[in-house]
């Protein structure tokens, strides 16, 4: 029964790393939101940067996900 309890544990700890991840997410995309606003004309660029940030910020909250899913269904 204990060691249910610390694989329960052991994933919410985990996962907590999706919170820097959607913090991330969200810095990301209000800068390039704001950069945007401010010269329209490099929008282009601005955009597909701002795509690869998001793209590197969710893999990180992926990562968590499957360390998770690895400590409840593996161990």
């Amino acid at each position: 029964m204990e060691a249910e309890a610390a694989k329960l544990i052991g994933a919410g700890l985990a996962m907590i790393g999706a919170i820097g991840a959607g913090a991330g997410i969200g810095i990301v995309t209000g800068g390039a939101v704001q950069a945007m606003g401010r010269n329209p004309d490099a929008t282009g660029t601005i955009q597909t940067n701002m795509i690869l940030g998001i793209a590197f910020a969710e893999a990180v909250a992926i990562y968590c996900l499957v360390v998770a899913l690895l400590i409840l269904f593996v161990f």
